[in-house]
């Protein structure tokens, strides 16, 4: 945090304030967006805190002059100046501050500050609101940093890195081409008759969904951002014989005449959509590579087991947040597979609840079908979800 910045300076010292009286509070509004990285002006800092100590918040700040206390029903708030910069620090009653789902830590400067989550206001504000307009734009740039990320983890050795755990593209696509339904493994029953249909598998990664539903009967196109990705995927589907389109390219920036309405059938699957920082993006790309009555079968971690239980044999541990909304940088997916030395490569994923991935597809015009959820399968875990499917329409 810049301290020599007048909003800076005076969010750190409100903040140090009511962290060493052990006050919860949450950053809000305008602050709350700059302080996550918004570009936005900020002339007024608002914190909300706890209402049982608000009167012991008040006097915290009395040699800033806070004024008095308004009254305001279920809200009361006091006003300040802080190194010139006016705050208003307010209560609402009968809430508690420190289990908000959308109150985030992000660090500062060094400090860790509690700020109202993006996707709070997202949900709150009208779609043509200009401070929605700059969470989009600031969304829209953390996702084209994320997406070089990954683009360079997943064009850094990882045609070989498959080499090592399929092998050669040969032996690889005689295994596909024994048994192509096997590949499609759980997400099979969901596809139905395969023949003459389009589909566009998103993010396919190695090809191998892909290759399958061709040696099905499918017109099958994979979209994916990696070059070595693409060139086994490529090598294996001529070796199977199979019809294979490879589009290498960021899923969110598709030219415009790839989102044509001519796809039957979309199909995402298993540890993809961490990837993306905002879903509802994700969700118009999907509606617009549709045609009408065209379906997305979407199949993924389930959120408990990714967000919430850490699992070790027989015990099951609440080591998570369910709704925790930050990005967590991670190995890049293929890392396990690759030789190299030093620390793997980096990417970040934001992990989704399942409200809020049915959600953003539901908002963006397609018609749930089906939402199953799977059971895991070892013995020690049963009972505990593993999967989800969801099966959505486009009208």
């Amino acid at each position: 945090m810049n301290r020599h910045h007048p909003f800076h300076a005076a969010l750190a010292e409100a903040v140090a304030r009511l962290e060493e009286a052990r006050i919860a509070y949450t950053v809000m509004g305008a602050a709350s967006l700059r302080a996550q990285g918004i570009d936005v002006s900020a002339d007024l800092i608002e914190i909300d805190v706890q209402w049982d100590v608000f009167l012991k918040a008040h006097a915290l700040f009395e040699d800033f002059e806070a004024g008095g206390i308004e009254r305001g029903g279920r809200r009361d708030a006091f006003r300040l100046s802080i190194h010139g910069t006016n705050m208003e620090i307010a209560c609402v009653y009968n809430t508690v501050v420190a289990t908000d789902p959308d109150r985030i830590p992000v660090v500062l400067g060094g400090r860790t500050v509690w700020v109202k989550a993006l996707d709070y206001y997202l949900r709150v504000l009208e779609k043509g609101d200009p401070l929605r307009a700059a969470i989009k734009r600031h969304l829209s740039q953390l996702q084209k940093t994320n997406t070089e990320l990954t683009d360079a983890a997943w064009n850094d050795g990882a045609y070989d890195a498959w080499v090592r755990r399929f092998g050669p593209p040969a032996e690889w696509a005689a295994k596909i081409r024994r048994d192509p339904d096997g590949r499609l493994h759980s997400i099979r029953g969901y596809l139905g008759d395969l023949a003459g249909k389009r589909v566009v598998n998103l993010l396919g990664s190695h090809g191998t969904k892909a290759i399958a539903m061709g040696l099905l009967g499918a017109d099958a196109t994979v979209i994916d951002l990696s070059r070595e990705n693409a060139r086994y995927a490529e090598e294996v589907a001529e070796a199977a014989g199979a019809p294979l389109r490879y589009i290498v390219s960021d899923v969110l920036d598709l030219p415009k005449e790839e989102i044509d309405g001519s796809y039957d059938l979309a199909v995402m699957e298993l540890g993809i959509l961490h990837y993306f920082v905002d879903l509802e993006r994700l969700a118009e790309v999907v509606v617009g590579l549709l045609k009408s009555g065209g379906r997305l079968v979407l199949q993924d971690f389930h959120p408990v087991s990714t967000k919430l239980i850490t699992s070790k044999g027989k015990k099951h541990k609440v080591t998570g947040n369910y709704f925790d909304k930050t990005l967590l940088p991670v190995d890049v997916a293929f890392s396990k597979y690759a030789r190299r030395d030093g620390d793997p490569p980096k990417v970040y994923e934001r992990r989704w609840t399942l409200g809020e991935i049915v959600t953003a597809f539901a908002e963006a015009g397609l018609i749930v079908r089906r939402l199953d959820e799977a059971p895991n399968i070892k013995i020690d875990d049963i009972g505990i979800p593993k999967q989800f499917t969801l099966v959505a329409e486009k009208a």
